[in-house]
């Protein structure tokens, strides 16, 4: 397997083999930045030459490494493998820090076969572009490799990232991706520890940082967006409050109602007849 494409931001490969020989990868340190690799399959094993030492090393599905370029690397693999690989320049992850609030970043922290789930779902949705890159949408691309640089600085991204969290804020693009995720579940099919997850945060902290950035908790800001979208719906048609409770992710019509009211000072109905 040997797939490449390019961006502005980034390189992109896919590299495998099935075979279980064993072969040697030995690259001389350089200024090209960072290369970042997701494992697709479980069960690679390779062994690591450092200076004065030796690591080995199993990768699992959906784990991955970092690795800093300026450092030379020698690694003999044992088996099998099919890897994602990013490499990022120094210009691209400051540009990727910039954007993520984050501007101290300029370096990320080595990891080693460590499982990450959230860049393993980013990454797999780029594998369809690297069958047939001429095919593949330059907007779709952009935004993956965008959402993938920004989770690192602000994952990996050392110092600036730990020093932005304990702000007690969430970053921009965390909040875009919270806010995102409490729309598309207007039901409340999503709970509050899965958006926190894919944050990278943890529950308790994620419920603070959001009340801290937003002025109120997600559950408050979740009811809000279910009445915005109750408005909309209620002023462009004539249909039955109980199904725009039900199309809003209320209960029930009581529910929407005491909502509604609380938030906007007039019944559902009322608002609609004075909106019409």
């Amino acid at each position: 397997m040997d797939q490449s494409m390019s961006t502005t931001d980034m390189a992109i490969f896919r590299k495998g083999t099935s075979g279980d020989k064993l072969d040697q990868v030995k690259t001389p340190a350089s200024d090209r930045g960072f290369v970042l690799g997701v494992s697709t399959l479980g069960g690679h094993k390779r062994q690591i030459f450092h200076k004065h030492h030796m690591t080995s090393h199993i990768f699992t599905e959906s784990s991955i490494y970092l690795r800093d370029l300026s450092e030379p690397y020698k690694a003999d693999l044992h088996s099998s493998f099919d890897f994602l690989l990013f490499e990022i320049s120094p210009a691209s992850l400051m540009k990727f820090a910039e954007e993520a609030e984050l501007p101290g970043v300029n370096s990320l922290s080595a990891e080693t076969a460590s499982k990450d789930l959230v860049l393993s779902n980013l990454a797999r949705a780029l594998m369809p572009a690297l069958e047939r890159p001429k095919e593949a949408s330059a907007l779709f691309v952009g935004q993956m490799t965008t959402a993938i640089g920004t989770y690192l600085v602000q994952r990996y991204g050392g110092r600036a990232a730990v020093d932005a969290v304990r702000a007690g804020m969430l970053s921009r693009s965390h909040e875009a991706l919270a806010k995102n995720m409490l729309i598309e579940n207007l039901g409340g099919e999503i709970s509050i520890a899965d958006v926190a997850q894919a944050c990278n945060l943890s529950r308790g902290y994620f419920i603070r940082a959001f009340r801290e950035t937003t002025g109120m908790t997600p559950y408050q800001w979740l009811l809000g967006e279910r009445v915005r979208r109750a408005q909309k719906l209620l002023q462009a048609s004539d249909t039955p409050l109980v199904e725009v409770a039900m199309a809003c992710g209320f209960a029930d019509q009581s529910h929407f109602t005491r909502v509604f009211s609380t938030l906007v000072g007039a019944s559902p109905g009322n608002w609609r007849r004075n909106a019409h």
